[in-house]
């Protein structure tokens, strides 16, 4: 009869042990580590335009007379020193003109002896009482005369001197050609736009803002700025100018931009971005692998101070690259599940671990 039971009696046993054993494990997967995250202000939030790193000064350059160009010495993009010539007009006319001048001033000069030299002989005479007050005026008058002549084609002499120096164009500056709009054997006329100089020194961002947010803009505006070269980096700016017109092929209107630091490594023709605060609200953000959905509801896994879950239904913005906006549902100082959010269940106890793998306590968060 005992030997009947023994064989029973064994399953049963082994059923009981595994039993125990099954909870003992449960019992030590139930509290699992998560890692969790608060809400940050959405990136977003902040409106962005592309832009190109500009000099602070950019004269346009032209010749100060008219004339053929004979010789071009810079190309674009070619550094210069002041002083520098960059090009030169054709010089026989202005060496006519000055040659004709020269020449009127000599004839000038010799006159200027001759009636000089009659005033001073009726001067003589009338003092002798020989000629009469009226001859000798006259005298004057024509010395006082060619006096004048001579200054005037002096004057008409210094011009045609300088008109002979200004057929060379010269950098007023040091900088960088940033544009050229001229080529040998082209008829130029005084004050056409022939170069276009990038002065060193300061540097700036000239970007566009379309026609319906323009007039959220104001000069003074803080903002921030990207370059391409260092996408890890922003430096901190202000709007120096905006255009008071809008450009007729794009309708946009232009702005510059302005570093607040002394000095950046913005080098000339460099690609940029610049963030500007956008109005409103500022809406928080969450990691893209935070955000769980069902039946299109958006939800989150929210962690209460006694570290069990809670879904917590919110409503999102556009997905960002990284993150999306959360609109409603959660508040700054909430802590919510960042990573394996398609495992876990309402009121599920988890041990909250930062990204560094450190433990969060959460009771002392909130207080």
């Amino acid at each position: 009869m005992r030997s009947i039971f023994l064989p029973l009696a064994l399953p049963v046993s082994l059923a009981f042990l595994l039993a125990g054993c099954g909870h003992e494990e449960a019992a030590q997967t139930t509290v699992r580590p998560a890692m969790v995250v608060q809400p940050q202000p959405s990136a977003l939030a902040m409106d962005s335009y592309p832009g190109e790193v500009r000099a602070r000064y950019e004269p346009d350059l032209a010749f100060r007379i008219g004339g053929k160009v004979s010789r071009r010495l810079v190309e674009e993009g070619e550094r210069v020193k002041a002083n520098q010539p960059l090009a030169e007009l054709d010089p026989q006319d202005v060496r006519l003109q000055l040659q004709a001048t020269r020449a009127q001033v000599t004839a000038a000069e010799a006159n200027l002896s001759l009636v000089r030299a009659e005033r001073d002989r009726y001067k003589t005479l009338m003092d002798r009482q020989m000629v009469s007050r009226s001859q000798y005026d006259n005298s004057e008058n024509l010395y006082r005369s060619g006096l004048a002549r001579l200054q005037q084609i002096k004057a008409e002499f210094d011009v045609a001197n300088n008109q002979a120096g200004y057929a060379v164009l010269r950098a007023p500056q040091d900088g960088v050609v940033a544009k050229r709009a001229v080529e040998v054997g082209q008829v130029v006329a005084a004050g056409q736009t022939v170069f276009t100089l990038a002065t060193d020194g300061e540097r700036e961002v000239l970007i566009s803002f379309p026609e319906q947010s323009f007039g959220r803009f104001k000069v003074g505006q803080p903002v921030s700025v990207e370059l391409w070269s260092q996408p890890d980096q922003r430096f901190d700016g202000r709007i120096r100018e905006l255009s008071p017109a809008a450009d007729p092929k794009s309708r946009t209107f232009a702005a510059r931009v302005a570093f607040n630091a002394g000095k950046v490594p913005a080098e000339l023709g460099q690609s940029a971005r610049v963030f500007i605060q956008a109005d409103g609200v500022i809406p928080l953000s969450v990691p893209l692998s935070a955000l769980s959905a069902e039946n299109g509801a958006s939800y989150v896994w929210l962690v209460k101070p006694d570290n069990t879950l809670k879904r917590t239904a919110v409503r999102i913005g556009a997905f960002g690259e990284k993150s999306v906006p959360v609109l409603e549902g959660l508040n700054p100082s909430d802590w919510v599940i960042a990573a394996g959010v398609h495992v876990l269940h309402e009121g599920q106890q988890v041990r909250p671990v930062d990204r560094s793998n450190r433990v969060v306590n959460l009771a002392a968060n909130k207080e």
